[in-house]
């Protein structure tokens, strides 16, 4: 050195930390496949209290009662990674699916009908996206606005009665099936061999797998993750904060919207009650299958696995006659196990 001063040695410089995204994928990792052990654990707890739980009929039956919830869970994991909240999807549920119940009601097509649901359920998120991003309201305050919001209007446009009279057509998405097979007996009653896949399922399975090729594989998805690990820094280097915090909670009220309308068409008829608490479930079933609370941490297949957690935890009490109350207090304390273990990850 030309001031004569001796060059570090190797053994006094600092050792490299290691990459901060590969220590949230590892926490990730951990609660996965936590989430995905108590799955495995509640099937054979389940499977030996109930001779009916491991039959197909029932695996169907779960299956189509996850649906509502995973297709939330999806919304709410994206408005959660961005460090958001959305607690008005259950009343966009009622809003979209009487929304839908009703067009159909005046004459118009089923397929039109249920797209007016969906774009009611969009319109909503468009305005919870507004009130975060433009006004500066905390997302709790905004989306619990737009919750008595949609839960008011569903009740007055519908004179808090249901809507009925709207056909077999309008039960086709929630309770058709594909890949149905059946015969007529002797008797002249079908015979079902196998009860098929139903709509909503294949719904779920299709959006669950798109929904997580764009948080992992495209440019947006990347940053929805930075800008609830840093918005600060994510606006630094680029990023539309606003447009992209706008756009998950487009995509929450769409699923909404999406969900309200399975819902009514598997009734056959418009609610305008429906959707009570499916905030909650769907908020649970992301942070279950390892979203972090905090933001900047989650999967869509984690919160696939937390959906089937309730689900599963819901359709076993049932057969083994534990009633709604206690069912209510056991997720209850589920959940806030969960959420404690997230937030004793993220201290350590």
């Amino acid at each position: 050195m030309k001031d004569g001063s001796l060059p570090p040695s190797p053994s006094t410089q600092p050792p490299a930390l290691p990459q901060a995204g590969l220590y949230d994928r590892q926490k990730d990792l951990i609660q996965k496949f936590a989430a995905f052990g108590g799955l495995v654990l509640l099937m054979i707890v389940f499977s030996i209290t109930s001779r009916a739980f491991m039959t197909v009929d029932n695996a169907l039956t779960v299956s189509l009662q996850v649906t509502s919830i995973a297709i939330l869970g999806i919304g709410a994991t994206c408005v959660i990674i961005t460090g958001g909240i959305d607690l008005s999807v259950g009343s966009i549920v009622a809003l979209a699916g009487v929304s839908a119940a009703l067009v159909v009601k005046a004459g118009a097509p089923v397929w039109l009908g249920m797209f007016v649901g969906i774009l009611v359920g969009s319109a909503c998120g468009f305005l919870n996206g507004l009130a975060v991003t433009r006004l500066r309201l905390p997302p709790f305050i905004a989306t619990l606005g737009m919750m008595m919001v949609a839960r008011g209007l569903a009740l007055q446009i519908t004179g808090a009665r249901a809507v009925s009279g709207l056909g077999q057509g309008f039960g086709v998405l929630g309770n058709g099936s594909l890949f149905r097979v059946e015969s007529i007996g002797s008797d002249g009653f079908p015979n079902v061999a196998f009860p098929g896949i139903p709509y909503p399922v294949i719904i779920m399975i299709v959006l669950a797998i798109l929904v997580s090729l764009m948080l992992t594989r495209t440019v947006l998805g990347r940053h929805i993750y930075s800008v609830g690990s840093n918005s600060e820094a994510a606006r630094l280097s680029g990023v539309n904060v606003a447009r992209v915090t706008q756009f998950t909670y487009v995509l929450s009220g769409t699923l909404a919207g999406l969900t309200g309308c399975i819902l009514m068409s598997r009734l056959v008829t418009g609610q305008p009650n429906e959707g009570i608490m499916y905030e909650l479930d769907a908020i649970a079933a992301a942070v279950i299958g390892g979203t972090s609370l905090i933001g900047g941490v989650g999967t869509i297949s984690g919160t696939a696995i937390g959906s089937f957690v309730i689900g599963i935890l819901r359709n076993g009490l049932n057969m083994n006659g534990v009633s709604a109350f206690t069912q209510q207090i056991i997720i209850g304390l589920v959940i806030l196990f969960t959420v404690w273990i997230d937030q004793l990850r993220n201290r350590r």
